[in-house]
């Protein structure tokens, strides 16, 4: 099956229930996070701007302009790949990564792609047509002989691209041929891959499978993290790099797909981070898909950060245990002990470590999962590190982001404690934010809210009302603590909501009281 269909651009929640908004508590699943790393301006951690400058020989300024463009390419293919339609043949940035290449089967539609900043690429065949003759290797892939590494789309010479090991160029044409497909369509070249899972690794923090076989965190979502479906099977029990037990494989899928979902216990906490390996930690705040061409690094226990560029995606791999399709490939090296880890192009999620072919002495090829499809398969939610709230002034107060009109005002009330409809305890610290109710959301059919967070003894808290606006949750109300307590008023249309409590100083227990009328 092409599963390139079901790739979604942007983060993907999940949105338990699909009955009729209702007053509370009608919960579904959600979950905090933090930033734990010192951003640059334009929102990316210096950690990637370095491991960019280091792999692609680019200075931190031209490290910053790449990101930029990619940024910007990565919009700008989505506009252009709805306007063209089936004459859409791909897209891809220039080896320098300066310029964004646009590939269209009608000439009539060059025009279209140079007014939206992009270079047109006279082709023969639209993207959905090298997806066809991709599916159709796809489904001959039993047929396949060792010696075929493995097939991929290649957008940039309008063909699929049939990879053999040396001196079996002969066995990739066969292969090619017994699928019935287009000879124009296809191209075989040779390399030395033998691409394998990376069994035994971490990407971001390890962990360790039934006591035994070790793999890497990939990314949080809402209750665990995603990694390779290589590593464990629904059932099979994790533990973190302390040793003390994390967890339950819950999902897993390999081959075919190489993606798995493990679902924490509660003294495990996701974060929407990455593990630099350099004594820090870099944030994740999306998940939007980058073009081909696009930089890309990859976070792993053993080798580090490495950085590269995408190649191609919807790319199929022979692996010794059964072929994958859907994955995406890359220039970066890899060696066993990082699979199953991140990937991240600037602060957007790509995918998690499947498996390659060398390593980091002499180079190599490493394939991704992409992660859009695990969040989509699976409903689940990926946990990004958002905006830190700064201290608001002495005496609390609320304000309201540009996207609400709502008036917010201190709440009338009891000014001692906190009461509600919904009562909710939970354990702050600086530098921590947790979601409530249970890290979870709810539903409400509009009208005034009220929350009330009563903070632990000595500590500031910051009481936060999040609003579902299709992508990602944003913040429609906000109150500091005074007196211990921090309280909120807003007038909320209807729609999903939940409540954050970061703490920026001081630790303890606190009480969370809300309501919606």
């Amino acid at each position: 099956m092409d599963r390139r269909r079901m790739t979604a651009i942007g983060v993907l929640v999940a949105a338990a229930g699909t009955a009729a908004a209702v007053t509370l508590p009608s919960f579904a699943g959600e979950n905090p996070t933090r930033r734990t790393a010192p951003v640059a301006s334009d929102g990316v951690a210096p950690e990637v701007l370095d491991a960019l400058s280091r792999d692609l020989s680019l200075t931190r300024d031209q490290a910053a302009r790449r990101l930029k463009t990619e940024r910007w390419a990565s919009g700008t293919v989505t506009k252009l790949r709805g306007e063209l339609g089936a004459d859409y043949g791909g897209s891809w940035l220039g080896a320098d990564g300066t310029t964004l290449n646009v590939a269209v089967a009608d000439p009539a539609q060059a025009a279209r792609v140079t007014a939206a900043g992009a270079v047109p690429k006279r082709v023969d065949r639209g993207v959905a047509e090298l997806d066809a003759v991709k599916t159709r290797l796809d489904a001959a892939g039993g047929e396949a002989t060792p010696d075929v590494a493995g097939w991929y789309v290649d957008v940039a010479t309008n063909s699929v691209v049939v990879v053999a090991q040396p001196g079996a160029e002969a066995a990739g044409r066969r292969f090619a041929e017994a699928s019935g497909v287009p000879a124009g369509a296809v191209r075989v070249r040779t390399a030395d891959e033998a691409p394998r899972p990376l069994f035994d690794v971490r990407g971001g923090d390890a962990y360790f499978i039934n006591n035994a076989g070790r793999c890497s965190v990939g990314f949080s979502v809402v209750g665990g993290f995603v990694t390779a479906g290589h590593c464990g099977r629904p059932g099979d029990r994790t533990a973190g790099a302390n040793r003390v037990a994390q967890g339950t494989f819950a999902a897993s899928s390999f081959p075919g797909d190489d993606w798995a979902v493990v679902e924490v216990n509660g003294q495990w906490t996701p974060q929407g981070v990455v593990n630099d390996f350099n004594g820090g930690t870099v944030p994740v705040n999306g998940s939007t898909e980058a073009p081909v061409g696009a930089s890309v690094c990859r976070s792993g226990s053993t080798t580090g950060t490495r950085c590269g560029v995408i190649q191609a995606k919807n790319a199929t791999v022979n692996y010794p245990e059964g072929t994958v399709t859907g994955l995406t490939r890359t220039n970066v090296c890899a060696e066993p002990g990082d699979s199953g880890g991140a990937w991240l192009s600037g602060d957007q999620a790509q995918g998690v470590t499947s498996g390659g072919s060398g390593d980091c002495t002499r180079g190599g090829v490493t394939f991704f999962q992409p992660v859009n499809e695990i969040l989509q398969r699976n409903n689940l939610t990926l946990v990004t590190a958002g905006a830190q709230p700064s201290a608001p002034p002495a005496g609390g107060g609320a304000t309201a982001p540009p996207e609400s009109t709502a008036p917010v005002t201190p709440p009338a009330g009891d000014a001692t404690d906190c009461t509600g409809q919904v009562s909710r305890t939970g354990r702050i610290a600086a530098g921590r934010a947790q979601v409530q109710p249970d890290g979870r959301f709810f539903r409400v059919s509009g009208g005034a809210q009220e929350g009330c967070v009563s903070a632990p003894a000595g500590a500031r808290v910051v009481l936060e009302l999040q609003r579902f606006t299709g992508t990602t949750f944003r913040t429609v109300a906000r109150a500091g603590s005074a007196d211990g307590l921090a309280r909120l008023t807003a007038e909320t249309p209807a729609g999903a909501y939940r409540y954050r409590v970061v703490g920026l100083a001081g630790a303890g227990e606190y009480t969370l009281a809300f309501s919606a009328r």
